[in-house]
């Protein structure tokens, strides 16, 4: 279901993304287009239409001041496109996120971009790639799962939120090369035993990451906050934030000793 949702909104995007749209900025100042709202569209309609009975929290109807009752032991986090920013920017790296969280954890997640092809998928215990044919169909998948790391550690950041604290934290790991890709496929080459941590040391939202997250560790790997916990979902009534803001947080493939 979440493969199919994904797929469907992916090929919206693309073909918006062929024809060009206006760009509007929401009141964060983020940048939203027509590709971000018809791919959510499409995967709230599909997701309300088949689970009715549990809650959605997706980011477009959030910035609209749409926010849920009770969510519940499960409940889905939705980013129609993340990396808008690279959307606009023509780069390839913007992805569909779909996840579905259980007691504060995210259990499924599906990551697609359809500008490059690129398509993870993980549920408790299995991660897998897939290849997405012309016709924006599924025709080969393969599993994935975290490497040990190097002596030489492959550090994903972020494209477009880089900070100082960052740049001290990779200069702290010692020798490290680093990759620098916008939207959750930083969670997704993780996932995939392409690079080995992923530092976050700027603002994210739970939908930004829930998708990814879940993949990272369906494939054996863990997301962690700066104090060592596991990064929850489905956080509210935060001091001084708004609610479904994540804190800074580490992504591992495998966690030291």
């Amino acid at each position: 279901m979440f493969e199919t949702l994904a797929l469907d909104a992916g090929r919206e995007i693309m073909r918006i993304f062929e024809a060009g749209c206006s760009v509007e900025a929401k009141a964060d100042t983020s940048p939203v287009t027509e590709a971000d709202r018809a791919s959510e569209c499409i995967i709230l309609e599909g997701l309300r239409d088949a689970f009715p009975d549990i809650v959605c929290v997706a980011e477009e109807e959030a910035s609209a001041g749409v926010r849920p009752g009770e969510l519940g032991e499960a409940f889905f986090l939705v980013d129609p496109l993340d990396g808008t920013k690279e959307f606009v920017a023509r780069r390839s790296d913007f992805t569909v996120n779909i996840a579905l969280i259980r007691n504060g954890a995210p259990e499924v997640g599906v990551v697609f971009a359809p500008c490059s092809g690129r398509f993870f998928s993980g549920r408790p215990g299995l991660a897998e790639t897939l290849w997405v044919g012309d016709d924006y169909t599924v025709v080969a998948r393969q599993r994935v799962s975290v490497r040990e790391p190097s002596m030489t550690q492959t550090v994903v950041a972020s494209r477009s939120h880089n900070t100082l604290q960052t740049d001290e934290y990779i200069i702290g790991l010692g020798a490290a090369e680093i990759v620098s890709v916008g939207s959750s496929l930083k969670f997704c080459l993780l996932a995939a035993g392409e690079a080995d941590v992923y530092p976050r040391f700027s603002r994210t939202m739970e939908w930004d990451t829930a998708a990814g997250d879940a993949v990272l560790r369906a494939a054996g790997g863990m997301t962690r906050t700066v104090d060592g916990a596991p990064l929850s979902y489905g956080k509210r009534n935060i001091a001084d934030d708004v609610d479904f803001a994540n804190p800074f947080f580490i992504a591992r493939g495998v966690e030291p000793a």
